[in-house]
Parts: C-alpha cells; sequence; structure tokens
C-alpha cells in the first residue's frame, strides 16, 4: 500500500510539473496546461478514494498519534 501511495505522489507531482512547463512554454495558446491540471485533480481524488476504501477493507490502520 505504501508503494501505491508513493506512486501516485510521483504520478501528481510530475502533472504538477508539466502544467508548470507547458504554461510557461505555451503561454496560454494551447490547453496542456489545463488538461495538467485536471489529470493532477483526478488523480489527487483518486489517491483519497484509495485511502478510504484501503480504510474501509482494513488494508491500512490508523497510528493513534494524537496531536
Amino acid at each position: 500500500m505504501k508503494i501505491l501511495v508513493a506512486i501516485a505522489f510521483v504520478l501528481i507531482l510530475a502533472s504538477l510539473g508539466s502544467a508548470l512547463f507547458f504554461m510557461m512554454r505555451d503561454k496560454g495558446r494551447t490547453n496542456r496546461t489545463v488538461n495538467a491540471l485536471a489529470l493532477r485533480v483526478g488523480l489527487s481524488v483518486l489517491l483519497f478514494l484509495l485511502l478510504l476504501i484501503a480504510y474501509r477493507l482494513g488494508w491500512i490502520q490508523p497510528t493513534g498519534i494524537i496531536y
């Protein structure tokens, strides 16, 4: 499970980086920046749902850290 979460974070950061690259390169002439940011939002939602499902199935447990 830790590997899946780490891969998801790397993909989210890569999508954010590609959006920055497209924004600087295209100067707003294409929709590549919007597509990269939409992909990042989709990956973030997918990661959140994956964590919720993993918790419900008992694959991950809370650590018990108290603030």
